[in-house]
């Protein structure tokens, strides 16, 4: 048998089974990836947040007069 192009280069078909599994990996890798980057978010901004609070005194609550 002669080396040729035909012999090596034979284009398969792929299956549809494959093609759905292989966008069925590729999109839930992006959606995990955008719930990290959201979580990420969250924890920091959270933390922020706390420490805003933490450092900036609150008012004592003003109590509201009774009317006569």
């Amino acid at each position: 048998m002669t080396a040729t192009k035909q012999n090596f280069f034979k284009p398969t078909k792929v299956s549809a089974e494959t093609k759905a599994a292989d966008t069925n990996a590729a999109a839930r890798g992006i959606v995990e990836q955008e719930a990290n980057a959201r979580e990420k978010k969250t924890e920091r901004l959270r933390a922020l947040r706390l420490a805003k609070e933490a450092a900036t005194p609150s008012a004592p609550p003003t109590q509201k007069r009774a009317k006569k």
